[in-house]
């Protein structure tokens, strides 16, 4: 049950990140703006994250895991509601800001209760259980929010993140346990201390590099991929849902069955192995012409398998990296630092990506190349970051 709703929770949240992605075209039209503001709107988010998730490291370790639970979820939900009611581009970027101060921290947090309450040997499978929620909000949420914009209007799948939201957070209310074995002596430190603990702490700082570099390698392509579905390869605004159908469907399987092979094998060789495979679709989906709907189809879900099945034990992997009373705080700040990945990517994406007279994306090939060369440094990170439990 502690898992199911840490998914649930991880599911609005992420849901509230990624529906951003398949809206670019009707954001685009609607708000009167290109790809360069569109990505200002993404980075927005991620910077807020970042931001706040730095400053939530110093004290997220001296409260019972319950009650931040809680505490995050409410200013969630109050921040996303927001979006749904925002009526112009600069109202929509503040209320976005918001929602990245109480979602960044959100998923620092569940990822940290998945390290104190799951066995390190059984933590491959649980991560991925938890983070198979990126894969059902592809395979229901993406699409019935995409579906509202166009058919009703933008505003719609914020009003359906909110709702749904307001059901986990009563459900997390009533049956979410208290856990309080975390916190120690050393919680109630300095705040600072956690920082100095982390920059004297090679493993801890290795851990940090790779999740930096792993956002590098995903969200300079991400962003724009439903964009370049449009104008490059052919599809129509309303078949861009099924792009996040097709490789949710493919992800809820995968993500558990890479977590369990994780356990199984090691973490980091299965990060490698899928961390290389990953190139091959980077390379595939960021040169795609315009070819037949079941070739993209194929690419796009292709993609988001390797995306998904190396984020899976390199966030297992960063889980063990810390030791169990300051897991709450360097998850944070480990949030903060892919976060504020999440917003470079964002905004280099804008600056190297542009749109020709004839409407034609031009430069996504050169962000795949950067994706492809970051994935290659990860790997080679991930081979110096030890787990301590």
């Amino acid at each position: 049950m502690l898992l199911f709703i840490l998914a649930a929770v991880n599911f609005t949240h992420i849901m509230d990140f990624v529906i951003m992605m398949p809206l670019n075209p009707v954001l685009q039209s609607v708000l009167d703006i290109n790809n360069q503001q569109f990505s200002i709107l993404v980075a927005a988010y991620a910077a807020s994250a970042g931001i706040f998730g730095f400053l939530g490291s110093f004290y997220i370790d001296r409260f019972d895991r319950k009650t931040a639970l809680l505490v995050l979820y409410i200013g969630f939900i109050i921040s996303t509601l927001g979006c749904a009611v925002a009526q112009s581009y600069q109202l929509f970027l503040i209320a976005r800001f918001m929602a990245g101060a109480f979602g960044g921290i959100l998923g620092a947090l569940v990822l940290a209760i998945v390290g104190d309450a799951v066995p390190e040997e059984r933590r491959g499978k649980a991560t991925g259980f938890v983070m198979a929620a990126f894969s059902a909000a592809s395979i229901a949420g993406i699409p019935l929010g995409y579906f509202l914009a166009v058919k009703v209007n933008w505003h719609m799948p914020f009003f359906l993140i909110t709702a749904i939201s307001v059901v986990v957070l009563i459900v997390a209310w009533k049956t979410f346990p208290s856990l309080r074995t975390h916190i120690a002596t050393g919680a109630k430190q300095n705040p600072f201390g956690l920082i100095q603990h982390i920059f004297h702490n090679t493993n801890l700082l290795w851990a940090l590099l790779l999740t930096f570099v792993l956002m590098i390698a995903g969200l300079t392509v991400i962003p724009f991929i439903s964009d370049y579905m449009v104008k490059n390869v052919g599809f129509e605004k309303d078949q861009i849902a099924y792009i996040y159908l097709f490789g949710g469907l493919a992800t809820v399987y995968t993500s558990p069955a890479i977590g369990k092979l994780a356990d199984l094998h090691g973490k980091r060789k299965m990060f490698t192995i899928m961390g290389l495979v990953s190139i091959v679709p980077i390379l595939l989906i960021t040169n795609l012409p315009e070819v037949p709907k079941y070739i993209a189809f194929l690419v796009t879900t292709s993609f988001f398998i390797a995306f998904g099945g190396r984020f899976v034990p390199a966030m297992a992997m960063v889980t063990s990296s810390v030791e169990k009373k300051q897991r709450g705080g360097f998850m944070s700040f480990n949030s903060a630092v892919q976060q504020l990945a999440s917003a470079f990517s964002s905004v280099l994406g804008g600056l190297i990506i542009s749109t020709t007279a004839d409407d034609k994306v031009e430069g996504f090939w050169k962000l795949g190349l950067i994706a492809s060369i970051a994935t290659i440094v990860s790997v080679v990170i991930a081979m110096k970051v030890k787990q301590v439990d």
